[in-house]
């Protein structure tokens, strides 16, 4: 029989079906809070609500919407007049959005504009926002913290999160918002039912799935993209956080938000483990834990990619009482489990590499 929590604070979660916004909803439920996801699933999918109601055993309503359809947006607020907003819906690719930067900011920053002014008229003060460590763009010393000025952004993605986190700042400056902004380094990983995981339409621009799906005879092999960058082993360097420990981090964030009695308006947070690891030590790591062997080759250095980026996460650790708890073993064996559970999804893509 599923739970339902009547009388407990409701937040509005956007893109709640996608991948990071999926796991945050368990998370939310199992914490007791009541959940709305708003999405309009052109990367998700109405499944995926149906696997968020079997793990959490919770009631949870959705409904189709596209933030950039502003009437909609603000007749959705001003009726479920949510405690809370946290915000995921967006386009996260940074390859695509080199190819496509003008799709990155349609939907990314007029997304961003028109749910503000639907919180402003229908009185929602408090929003969590799911921005990224791309923020930063090219840092010299490392780990970063949330002191790190933001530096020119490297892609179209990166520069669509730093208008968004500016958008908040302004309104929280100038009017009544509270905002706790949380910029993330690199989920991986799936749920521990397998049911929920990272399972991006077309070729995946992230490595884990590359890494799963090439273990999976979906694809010949996998592109390391540049092997001669200032590391230890000439490939890029990154900090790889468990989904499921991202996913805690938000409902802490809320606590954080709705709950702080000291008077403040925005915080920013750092979310990852502190610790760098570069794309070959992954994909050895892969086949360390599974027994499965990848097959790769290095290519060219990708434009809008970075050297190096790993977080400090000690703010987060102090403020949200939050940290991670699981290592790059469970992030690879869970994104595998996740993909052989999968395995009879139909790849129409699966000729892009025979």
């Amino acid at each position: 029989m599923l739970k339902s929590y009547k009388n407990k604070k409701k937040i509005l979660v956007t893109g709640g079906a996608g991948y990071i916004g999926s796991h945050t909803c368990i998370e939310l439920l199992n914490t007791g809070y009541d959940v709305l996801i708003l999405d309009n699933f052109s990367n998700s999918s109405t499944s995926v609500i149906k696997n968020i109601k079997k793990i959490s055993k919770t009631r949870i309503n959705y409904i189709q919407c596209d933030l950039r359809d502003l009437a909609d947006t603000k007749s959705i607020l001003k009726k479920y007049k949510p405690e809370a907003v946290i915000h995921f819906a967006a386009l996260k690719s940074v390859i695509e959005s080199v190819r496509k930067p003008y799709h990155y900011f349609s939907n990314n920053v007029s997304g961003m504009i028109n749910l503000l002014g639907a919180m402003e008229y229908s009185g929602v003060k408090n929003i969590i926002f799911s921005s990224s460590c791309t923020v930063y763009g090219k840092q010299n010393n490392f780990p970063v913290d949330e002191k790190c000025s933001l530096n020119q952004a490297q892609n179209p993605y990166a520069h669509s999160k730093q208008i968004c986190e500016k958008l908040i700042q302004d309104m929280c400056n100038y009017n009544d918002f509270k905002a706790v902004i949380l910029r993330y380094f690199n989920p991986i990983g799936a749920h521990s039912s397998a049911l929920i995981g990272e399972n991006p339409i077309g070729i995946p621009d992230n490595l884990a799935p590359f890494i799963t799906r090439t273990a999976h005879k979906i694809y010949k092999e996998l592109t390391v993209f540049g092997n001669d960058y200032k590391t230890p082993d000439g490939t890029c360097i990154r900090d790889y956080i468990h989904v499921v420990d991202l996913a805690k981090a938000h409902v802490k964030s809320l606590d954080y938000l709705l709950n702080k009695q000291e008077k403040f308006t925005i915080d920013v947070f750092n979310l990852g483990t502190g610790k760098g690891v570069s794309v070959l030590e992954v994909i050895r790591e892969f086949e360390r834990c599974t027994g499965v062997k990848i097959n790769y080759k290095f290519g060219p250095r990708r434009k809008g990619d970075l050297p190096v980026m790993y977080a400090n996460p000690a703010k987060a650790n102090k403020l949200l009482n939050w940290k991670t708890e699981l290592a790059l073993k469970e992030m690879l064996v869970s994104a595998w489990k996740w993909e052989l559970r999968n395995c009879k999804r139909e790849f129409s893509f699966r000729n892009y590499y025979e």
